[in-house]
């Protein structure tokens, strides 16, 4: 399992080594370009050269989204700035599979693991979503997406999910896209096992490359009149994940994990280094 950058500053301050085969990856906003010269922010400067303990000459991974991944050196090194030159590429841009999460904000340690093992399992897209019962009522979107960002580096993504503003359960459903199927786990009412429902659902195989998106509640769950109205509308399937009831990020990570195996990129191989 990769580390998280903020045990990388506690462990890299004191000793500076890395993992053995650990590949060192950044993800930027600029465009990616043979021999492209690419200045880093204050922070990203600070994690290579007083956590990694990095020197002008080593290579790192650069991404950003767009442009696939590429080799930099790492050309120049100060206090609070660096610079790094592009030498080529090594993998290509590809298609990911266009899965959504949209869940109900929960408290801080637990969310910051879920937007965490979300983005290591692949979603493109992080919807905080206000319920009935939902207790939280403020969410840290700059600190989340830091958490995707580094989860991201971590995991040999070549994409960071986007996360969106906090909205309330009826505006994302009236504004929902009719074409993006929405799995809700629902821990009460009418509900099929999630892997019957998956295989039912892409029993015709173009519906694997459909745009889908799975739903979990807060803690407390949805209430009764949320699960009937959800399961009323023509994109919802409401999905079980087994006799126990889950936590929200639990539920998430199990949700997901499923529809990777079945439907998504579950199969394919990390690349090769």
């Amino acid at each position: 399992m990769g580390r998280g950058r903020d045990q990388e500053r506690e462990e890299g301050e004191e000793s500076g080594a890395k993992e053995p085969g650990q590949v060192t990856r950044l993800f930027v906003t600029a465009a990616l370009a043979s021999h492209a010269e690419i200045e880093l922010d204050e922070d990203a400067t600070h994690y290579l050269r007083n956590v990694l303990r990095l020197a002008p000459g080593e290579r790192i991974g650069l991404f950003n989204g767009r442009d696939g991944e590429w080799s930099a050196e790492l050309i120049g090194l100060s206090k609070r700035a660096g610079r790094l030159q592009l030498r080529e590429r090594t993998r290509v841009q590809t298609i990911e599979p266009d899965l959504w999460l949209v869940f109900a904000p929960i408290k801080r340690q637990r969310i910051d693991i879920l937007v965490e093992k979300a983005t290591e399992l692949g979603v493109t897209a992080l919807l905080p979503v206000f319920t009935a019962r939902t207790v939280m009522t403020r969410v840290n979107l700059g600190r989340l997406a830091a958490h995707a960002k580094e989860a991201a580096e971590q995991t040999e993504r070549l994409t960071v999910p986007v996360i969106r503003e906090p909205q309330t359960l009826d505006k994302l459903l009236t504004e929902w896209p009719s074409s993006r199927r929405l799995l809700v786990c629902a821990e009460a009412g009418p509900a099929r096992p999630i892997l019957d429902a998956l295989g039912e659902l892409t029993r015709d195989v173009k519906n694997r490359t459909q745009s889908w998106a799975i739903m979990t509640g807060p803690e407390g769950g949805f209430t009764a009149s949320e699960l009937d109205a959800l399961g009323k509308l023509p994109f919802v399937t409401p999905v079980g994940l087994g006799p126990r009831i889950l936590r929200a990020d639990t539920a998430a990570i199990a949700a997901l994990a499923s529809w990777q195996a079945l439907v998504g990129d579950g199969r394919d191989r990390p690349p090769s280094r």
